[in-house]
């Protein structure tokens, strides 16, 4: 997109780094399923090619469960997951803006998603 920075981002400790291509003005999805409740994920899906993993590769474990569709990723040292890959966009990447460092955020848009009723809501996703 035309209008994209370059956001950067990672895990708690540092150990994860990354940087994404998206827009200032963040459109985010907020999920109420188990898992993104309680990690408190607010979701920014982008295209694999928007991503870059710039460090932290050795230190990311992965975790699945259910259909084992979504890749969970989180830094085996301090916990945080920054990102992972989706069930809804398995092409996709999605990023937890709480990870981003917000001096390139203007803003953003908020939507809610009623990921305890995944499959009935799915198709209300982009």
């Amino acid at each position: 997109m035309k209008d994209d920075t370059t956001h950067t981002g990672g895990c708690h400790c540092a150990v994860v780094k990354f940087e994404v291509r998206a827009p200032a003005h963040l459109d985010v999805v907020r999920c109420n399923c188990s898992i993104c409740a309680a990690t408190g994920f607010l979701h920014l899906i982008v295209g694999k090619d928007a991503f870059t993993l710039l460090s932290g590769e050795d230190s990311i474990t992965t975790y699945t469960f259910n259909t084992g569709n979504a890749k969970h990723t989180f830094c085996s040292t301090c916990g945080i997951k920054s990102f992972y890959t989706p069930r809804s966009h398995p092409d996709g990447i999605s990023i937890n803006v709480n990870c981003l460092d917000r001096s390139t955020v203007d803003d953003m848009t908020i939507t809610e998603f009623d990921g305890q009723n995944w499959e009935a809501a799915r198709d209300t996703l982009d």
